[in-house]
């Protein structure tokens, strides 16, 4: 009787402890199922980067959304410039992920800077893209996309309006994403950026390659990274690094906080971004 009493406490913490040892695991993996398998087509769990997001999910899936809400600050010397943006992703069809965007940069005088001689506040442009996902593949967990951003820039706003549009950015890009096992991931998003400015017949032309690394926490939607974005314009280069870390608040909303550490740039210290992501609609995982 009294060994009875003794192996039953027992035995019925066992499958607890041994749920207490794998949990995490199977968290990953029953998130990974969901993302993946729940519903079709075919789609892979990635990481996707917080300063240069995705247009949408990769592989994305019809009727997915999505709100984000940016604030930023950088350090230029002798000005603080601020960034704040609201952006809008959606997928009308399967693997097809459409965006608009409003970015906004205001700035203020450092060190007795005169305020003449800061730049101007600014709506920057009205911002649309798409991202089409020719290359999903479950097994390899890999994923590849074409994509395409319009900016039609505006002038500032001292003289908006005379005139409404002062140039156009067109910028191609390439993503490429891979899973390694279920936590860590890599992603590279490259392509050309051309600025053409109206009222100076000018044409700039750079080229921007970023990738990313990042571990996602096991059992949950949170990450660690860091980004990598490297521009080349002409003869010059510019890099910054960017560790950043997202957190779920809630099943549907996330926060990710992103600081900025230039290498090569001549005229910024450090900043920090924090973009506010909302999945309306989102399912529970």
């Amino acid at each position: 009787m009294n060994i009875q009493c003794t192996l039953m406490p027992v035995l019925l913490l066992a499958p607890v402890i041994s749920y207490a040892q794998i949990s995490n695991t199977e968290k990953d993996s029953l998130y990974i199922h969901q993302v993946e398998d729940h519903n079709e087509p075919d789609k892979v769990l990635h990481a996707e980067p917080l300063y240069i997001d995705l247009i949408r999910d990769l592989g994305a899936r019809k009727g997915e959304k999505e709100w984000n809400v940016g604030l930023g600050l950088t350090d230029n010397l002798k000005f603080d410039s601020y960034e704040a943006l609201i952006e809008y992703e959606w997928a009308p069809v399967d693997r097809l992920g459409l965006e608009v965007e409003l970015p906004f940069t205001f700035y203020s005088a450092l060190n007795g800077t005169e305020r003449d001689s800061l730049p101007s506040n600014k709506l920057n442009s009205l911002k649309a893209a798409f991202q089409w996902s020719f290359f999903v593949n479950e097994s390899m967990a890999t994923s590849m996309a074409l994509g395409y951003i319009n900016e039609f820039e505006l002038s500032d706003f001292n003289s908006f309006g005379r005139p409404m549009v002062t140039g156009n950015v067109y910028n191609p890009f390439l993503v490429v994403a891979k899973r390694w096992g279920n936590n860590f991931h890599s992603l590279i998003y490259t392509g050309p950026r051309v600025e053409q400015i109206y009222e100076a017949r000018e044409v700039h032309f750079s080229y921007e390659m970023n990738t990313s690394f990042h571990y996602m926490i096991p059992g949950t939607r949170n990450f660690l990274g860091v980004e990598f974005n490297k521009s080349f314009h002409e003869d010059d280069f510019d890099l910054t690094i960017r560790p950043q870390m997202r957190l779920g608040i809630a099943d549907n909303l996330l926060v990710g906080i992103v600081a900025g550490i230039p290498v090569s740039r001549e005229d910024q210290r450090i900043s920090s971004f924090v973009r506010l992501i909302w999945e309306p609609g989102h399912d529970a995982h």
